[in-house]
């Protein structure tokens, strides 16, 4: 994985609060935001957001 571009995904979701938000900036789809941040929490060993259907929160560790 890119870990550069991974950290970037991350810092851009954090910054717009949402997957939908951060793929449109980033010209990707929500899908692939959603899968690189999963790809990022399985190679740091911890979760990043608290995801619910209406509401993307920073957990402590992220």
């Amino acid at each position: 994985m890119d870990t550069l571009k991974a950290l970037m995904v991350f810092m851009t979701t954090a910054e717009n609060g949402s997957f939908s938000d951060a793929a449109r900036k980033l010209g990707v789809s929500p899908a692939a935001i959603s899968q690189s941040i999963a790809r990022l929490e399985q190679e740091l060993e911890v979760r990043l957001f608290n995801r619910t259907t209406r509401q993307l929160t920073l957990t402590e560790d992220g």
